[in-house]
């Protein structure tokens, strides 16, 4: 078994209080288990991927501007990693096992070469963390199945700014993707 990170999304626009379209408290009460795993998979040399979703400003063209205003954009203070998190990445993002990947869509996996990276280690099992437990980290999920990795959900490092989402999406990844929710 070879293991993977992937901390999703975990950003001043999705946690912060006057975050553009925050998570609100569950995501800032996370914020210390997300550190501390994170630190754990960087210091024991496994591979960890800061999954970050990207938008261009004004970009009318992509599907969430309908559904959701402007946030993470290219530069702004909203994109940057939230809290202790983003200390931490400042810390090692030099080392070889930590990558930074732009995201444009939910999944952490679509339009990017996630997979190629994970392949090329060959990492069988993924760890998944961060915001929002039923969109981004649910369709990351979703994929990481497909593609046949065991998927593995850190439940106090998840976070959703709906709570009936977050528990439909926990009780999902088990049900359904045979997660195991650690």
């Amino acid at each position: 078994m070879k293991k993977a990170l992937i901390n999703i999304d975990y950003t001043n626009d999705f946690v912060a209080e006057n975050g553009a379209l925050t998570c609100g408290e569950p995501g800032r009460h996370i914020e210390t288990s997300i550190s501390d795993i994170t630190r754990q998979f960087i210091e024991q040399n496994e591979y960890v991927v800061f999954a970050i979703d990207f938008h261009k400003e004004n970009d009318s063209l992509h599907p969430e501007s309908a559904l959701f205003p402007p946030h993470n954009v290219e530069g702004s203070a909203g994109r940057e990693l939230y809290g202790k998190l983003n200390d931490l990445y400042n810390v090692y993002q030099s080392k070889a096992n930590v990558e930074w990947m732009n995201k444009t869509r939910y999944s952490a996996f679509a339009g990017t070469d996630l997979e190629i990276k994970l392949r090329e280690r060959q990492i069988t099992d993924v760890y998944l963390a961060g915001v929002c437990t039923d969109i981004c980290v649910l369709h990351t999920a979703v994929d990481a199945y497909n593609k046949g990795f065991a998927i593995y959900i850190y439940e106090k490092a998840v976070a959703s700014f709906n709570q009936k989402g977050h528990e439909w999406a926990l009780e999902h990844f088990k049900s359904c993707l045979g997660a195991e929710i650690i």
